[in-house]
């Protein structure tokens, strides 16, 4: 059973792996956007929502079984590197061959080669899905700070080359495949795990009966995000999907470094204290608190200063997806809400309490879909559907925990107000700073400055336990490991 310490150490070394890989992906992503058209990055947002179809299929939901149950071993991992390797190749198969189809649909024939090409990271996935679950089993996130960093740099130096020297499209291409190759070669020298020739159809239906529900969730989730993306792609065109796309990409750098650290280490931690009810809620609660501290003030930050960052950092040309960036805020700062508490749920191995969740939001959220797409017929308006979805969803994801932890949603919200209120004060606050009406430069550092010294400022005058909290943890880690 992980011990505090050890799950707080796991912790930070997802969240400096997060901060590695996203921040370089992010420059990365600035430099190819001034490189490149706005319609390059649409093709590959649809090529990229095919792929994330075929790869709920290919992992099945059997790498989360895999964390979840207490005694895998390597039969465990071996049946389903198998299993998934033979999924893998019949869905490259199927999409292989009707890549000109999909092209069809969209009106865009050179999609078909970008799909064959980027559909092969299927079956690099298969061996990135299994490393990772031995890892997050055994608590070594560490490893995986040094393979994103190992594999990130090298691809995004292939990827800006290669738009430089007018590749276009493939510049995007050549820095997918490359990076998450290149993640498990790493992975491959500094994790012990190797299939072995060993499989049981027993223990692959044993770790199924769990994992099939995730699948089905997933395969719900992951369609019903990744639609919105179609319909934008053949409603509109490459160009305002990119906007979308982009619109997201911002905020959704800033909560994944967190959300994505957090998720990581609950599952299996959580995982490990499955019979202690009181000791889950003590965590979940944990969780939220401190993640809503650190990701609603960005969110809200990130909101009040869209323009001049997109502006500064991607050009004039990229301003239409300012207003996504606004909205996609908003709805990034429920995150904390949704993954504590369905982290909560699988590590209780109530996967089929997670299956029935995401059915009923996504019957509203295709409802609310339909009826965005025929009111308003426009990707903004799309985007404000979505909107209406995080909030109803948020309470759909609360709702078992009452049951099973006793924590309800009136709870969580009353223990992310103070950081809410807070940061909407920040926000105000960064608003009044473009009345100065000085260098777009200047006015973004400013507000950045004042946001901050504001937020913390105040966090620590009012002496926020969740701010108390992270100091202590962060000189208890650097304690520990400068010994």
């Amino acid at each position: 059973m992980p011990s505090k310490a050890s799950i707080i150490s796991s912790l930070i070394w997802k969240f400096m792996e997060r901060m590695g890989i996203q921040g370089t992906q992010f420059v990365v992503s600035i430099v190819l956007a001034r490189l490149l058209a706005p319609d390059d990055f649409g093709l590959i947002a649809l090529v990229m929502a095919v792929i994330a179809i075929a790869n709920v299929f290919v992992q099945s939901g059997l790498g989360t079984a895999l964390i979840q149950k207490k005694d895998a071993d390597e039969t465990d991992f071996s049946s389903v590197f198998y299993a998934s390797l033979l999924l893998a190749t019949v869905v490259y198969a199927i999409i292989f061959f009707t890549a000109p189809l999909i092209a069809d649909f969209y009106n865009k024939p050179a999609l078909i080669p970008v799909i064959r090409v980027l559909t092969l990271s299927l079956f690099i996935g298969v061996f990135n899905s299994i490393q990772y679950a031995f890892v997050a089993r055994q608590m070594m996130f560490k490893k995986l700070f040094f393979r994103s960093i190992g594999s990130m740099i090298p691809s995004s130096i292939i990827g800006i080359v290669m738009a430089f020297t007018g590749f276009g499209v493939w510049a995007l291409v050549a820095q997918q495949l490359s990076n998450t190759f290149l993640a498990v070669v790493i992975m491959w020298f500094v994790v012990p795990w190797r299939p072995q020739l060993k499989f049981s159809f027993e223990r692959l239906n044993k770790l199924f009966s769990f994992g099939w529900k995730l699948l089905f969730s997933s395969v719900i989730d992951t369609v019903y995000s990744q639609i919105q993306s179609i319909i934008i792609g053949k409603m509109f065109s490459p160009a305002s999907l990119a906007f979308f796309d982009r619109g997201s990409h911002f905020p959704y750098i800033v909560v994944n470094n967190i959300n994505n650290s957090i998720q990581a280490v609950m599952l299996p931690s959580l995982s490990a204290f499955q019979d202690d009810k009181p000791q889950v809620k003590k965590m979940v609660r944990r969780a939220i608190v401190t993640s809503s501290f650190l990701i609603i003030p960005m969110m809200a930050g990130l909101a009040a200063t869209a323009e001049p960052i997109v502006k500064i950092l991607l050009g004039d040309k990229w301003l239409p997806c300012v207003p996504f960036v606004q909205i996609f805020c908003f709805i990034y700062a429920f995150y904390p809400i949704h993954t504590s508490n369905l982290s909560a749920i699988n590590a209780l191995g109530r996967s089929d309490i997670f299956l029935k969740l995401e059915i009923i939001k996504k019957i509203f959220g295709i409802s609310i879909l339909v009826a965005s797409i025929l009111y308003f017929r426009s990707p903004i308006g799309i985007a404000y559907g979505v909107a209406v979805n995080t909030i109803i969803a948020s309470f759909i994801n609360a709702s078992p925990n009452k049951k099973l932890l006793h924590y309800s949603y009136l709870e969580q919200i009353s223990d992310i107000a103070p950081s809410a209120i807070l940061a909407c004060a920040m926000a105000l606050v960064i608003i009044t700073v473009n009345q100065l009406q000085l260098n777009i430069y200047l006015t973004l550092v400013l507000q950045i400055l004042t946001g901050a010294l504001f937020y913390f400022g105040l966090a620590k005058l009012l002496h926020f336990e969740s701010l108390e909290y992270l100091i202590k943890t962060i000189a208890d880690f650097r304690r520990r490991h400068a010994k």
